[in-house]
């Protein structure tokens, strides 16, 4: 059912709601703004939106493609000349069909020359013609990325024309794919049709580095290629991150706790990238054992390239390396502690390194861990009780003792010991830091012994 605030939108003739937001309200959606194609002229309407709900009216876009947009604590309403003479032949330029409808908001007729309520009973996403990804390759991506959104199937013929013209996506601007794959990952169930891009290409058209991994044979842990490992451990992840319909276990909801919501496109991004160093750092021991020393830095160094092209910001960049580069230090931890080698500050420094982001480490490293085989193994529960442990341990201890006060400044060892501040200042905190934060008590005399003994042995070493 359609509905229509009249104290945003007046009665007026050759003005029509458009696209998006008229589809959201057929499948009961509530729209977070509006699109609006007018026959006449497009800013004496944005005009009247404005004054309506007292909002902001600014021109976006190109010359030739200017959209009147008016922001208000009502709505965002985008407002545009209609593409051709007539609302039909405007509809009919539009990229799927379940976009192609509009809502007179002179008669309150919904005018729907593309079949597009028969595809949403039906939750078909169709392309209006064959055209669409010519005129716009980002199109290719959105077809998928509405589908994820709203649980719907990519028709057979829409699905060969993305296969025909995935290569054109290459031409796009990179901050519009970014934001096309970034609102297809926000989705709850977006796996499926990562693996649907993967079939017809498109994904490796937007992610060249992950067409390697199909080819990449991994180790005797490992059931599957570093490609079927990949998406195997983005499905387990996004269950972990939002299980719908599976029933939640303790384990799933410790590991969630604490990633916002807002993280999960990031995270899953991560996901997709976290093994795209294993086929460069491919090698074998003498007995052909494979193994991919490196892998995770080699990766965060093309993760890096890879933001970059999509145009992401500074602050998603170096999230992303950051987990890229360390998403095997939980595995890395748990071995050590399996072969009895663990110590309090191995996992203090784990911390230390890793703390800003330890949540979506930990589920990044269930993930992958589940992804290697097709049935969950002991080995794999084990290691996930660790994490959920490891998680409770940095919470419950960890935290409350980072909280408390440092024993020594910078101040103490310029005062106390006649120290000139230099680069041995933040290797001499550091180390007094981690061993307060390794044990359950630690007094500031003992933090002052071990300064003397740090000292003591920094100038051993000058001698020699």
């Amino acid at each position: 059912m359609i509905h229509i605030d009249p104290t945003i939108f007046p009665k007026a003739d050759g003005a029509f709601l458009v696209g998006g937001s008229i589809r959201d309200m057929l499948c009961d959606r509530s729209p977070v703004d509006y699109d609006v194609a007018v026959l006449g002229d497009p800013f004496e309407f944005a005009r009247l939106i404005a004054t309506r709900t007292k909002g902001r009216l600014v021109e976006i876009g190109k010359p030739g493609q200017m959209i009147m947009r008016v922001v208000s604590d009502s709505a965002i309403v985008d407002i545009a000349q209609a593409k051709d003479v007539s609302i039909q032949k405007d509809l009919m330029v539009r990229d799927f069909t379940i976009n192609a409808m509009a809502y007179d908001l002179s008669s309150g007729q919904l005018v729907d020359p593309m079949g597009a309520q028969h595809d949403l009973n039906h939750r078909i996403i169709r392309m209006v013609s064959e055209d669409i990804f010519k005129r716009d390759p980002v199109r290719l991506l959105r077809a998928y990325r509405i589908a994820a959104q709203f649980a719907f199937e990519v028709e057979t013929k829409t699905k060969a024309a993305i296969e025909k013209n995935a290569a054109l996506i290459r031409q796009s601007a990179g901050e519009r794919v970014r934001d096309e794959l970034f609102k297809m990952l926000q989705s709850a169930g977006s796996h499926p049709y990562l693996e649907q891009m993967a079939d017809n290409d498109l994904l490796f058209a937007i992610l060249p580095e992950l067409a390697d991994l199909k080819n990449c044979r991994q180790h005797q842990h490992h059931q599957f290629n570093a490609l079927a490992h990949t998406l195997l451990a983005y499905c387990h992840l996004e269950r972990l991150l939002q299980p719908g319909a599976r029933p939640a276990t303790d384990t799933d909801a410790q590991l969630r706790r604490g990633i916002a919501e807002a993280q999960f496109p990031l995270l899953k991004f991560s996901m997709l990238l976290h093994d795209i160093g294993k086929p460069s750092t491919q090698g074998a021991d003498r007995n052909g054992r494979l193994h991919f020393y490196g892998h995770e830095r080699r990766g965060a160094q093309m993760a890096k390239h890879i933001c970059r092209r999509l145009k992401c910001s500074n602050q998603v960049a170096e999230s992303v390396q950051f987990l890229v580069r360390h998403h095997i230090r939980p595995l890395h931890l748990y071995t050590v502690r399996r072969q009895q080698n663990a110590t309090p500050r191995a996992v203090t420094r784990f911390f230390i390194k890793c703390g800003a982001c330890l949540p979506e480490l930990l589920v990044m490293a269930a993930a992958d861990a589940l992804g290697k085989t097709e049935k969950r193994s002991r080995r794999n529960s084990a290691f996930i009780a660790f994490l959920v442990q490891l998680k409770q341990r940095f919470e419950t201890e960890f935290k409350p003792r980072a909280a408390r006060p440092q024993l020594i400044s910078g101040k103490d060892l310029i005062a106390a010991f006649g120290l000139h501040p230099s680069p041995l200042f933040k290797t001499i905190l550091d180390r007094v830091e981690e061993e307060r934060l390794s044990r359950r008590e630690m007094t500031r005399q003992e933090a002052v012994q071990l300064v003397r003994k740090l000292i003591e042995g920094q100038g051993s070493t000058e001698e020699e």
